[in-house]
């Protein structure tokens, strides 16, 4: 953002400035991610920008609001330069460490929820932010929730977003099923990675250039996740127990194949997210 040393920049038209400049950098939602910014650098929310337009910003703010644009007209995801994503009500702390909450989990959290008993023991496989265990915990009271990570900053930043909405998780470093060789759950859910290999280069740059690839990158078919948990799952299930995933497009046929290979499932289903995509596919252990 570079400006004659004297111009004066009010709220409006900086945000005016800002709306152009990284439309032309190819940023969808432009003038609202302005305002999102903008309201960031000043601590105001948006209907304090709407009453204040013709505010001059200090040198300071014009200072701490340039830094953040210049960080997303590289395509840098608003989520890591504002720290926080919302995810079902709740606010959660996102770094590039993690993957950000997509507005797409949040079928599979609904399913989870569904098929829960009160009391229940639930495993969320690959945790991430904490997203999925964090809604599970403030939802179903008197279940007992975990999370496994093999990230160890991943697992930082999740008990951090665990204390942030004041729930209670139980939340062990390790890869899948490892740290609970003799432990048995009534839910199994897990959001995992699923891009096959050779499309990461074909993500939009937020995805492709920041976001974690080891939490994208799901092999050469995007099932190598799959086929490591589903066969293990059945001896950390309860009986009646139910396994959940969320699987990326066009996925679901060869996932619930995975599931009837095992011969212990059964209930098998899917589930369409909002935009008609089979996001959700899951079955009950007989």
């Amino acid at each position: 953002m570079k400006q004659p040393d004297k111009e004066t920049w009010t709220i409006l038209k900086v945000l005016e400035w800002t709306k152009g400049y990284l439309a032309e950098k190819g940023v969808e939602n432009a003038r609202l991610e302005a305002e999102w910014m903008l309201c960031a650098a000043l601590g105001l929310d948006r209907v304090g920008l709407y009453v204040n337009f013709d505010k001059p910003l200090t040198d300071k703010e014009l200072a701490a609001y340039r830094a953040m644009v210049t960080r997303r007209a590289k395509r840098e995801p608003l989520q890591y330069i504002l720290g926080s994503q919302e995810f079902m009500g709740l606010e959660f702390t996102v770094t590039p460490a993690v993957l950000i909450p997509r507005h797409d989990t949040e079928v599979l959290v609904e399913e989870a929820m569904k098929r829960c008993q009160r009391g229940g023991k639930v495993l969320d496989v690959g945790v991430g932010s904490g997203c999925i265990a964090v809604v599970l915990a403030k939802n179903l009271p008197g279940a007992e929730i975990f999370g496994v990570e093999q990230s160890h900053q991943a697992l930082e930043l999740a008990v951090g977003n665990t204390e942030r909405n004041g729930v209670v998780v139980k939340l062990v470093f390790g890869s899948l099923f490892e740290p609970f060789i003799d432990q048995k759950f009534d839910l199994i859910v897990s959001n995992p990675p699923y891009i096959p290999t050779a499309d990461l280069a074909l993500l939009q740059p937020e995805v492709r250039d920041y976001e974690p690839w080891s939490a994208l990158d799901g092999g050469a078919d995007g099932l190598d996740f799959y086929r490591r948990i589903i066969p293990a799952a059945p001896d950390h299930l309860t009986h009646g127990g139910w396994l959940l995933f969320e699987v990326g497009i066009g996925q679901w046929p060869q996932v619930l194949e995975l599931f009837e290979k095992t011969g212990c499932f059964t209930e098998l289903f899917t589930v369409k997210d909002p935009g008609g995509i089979e996001r959700v596919v899951g079955g009950r252990i007989v």
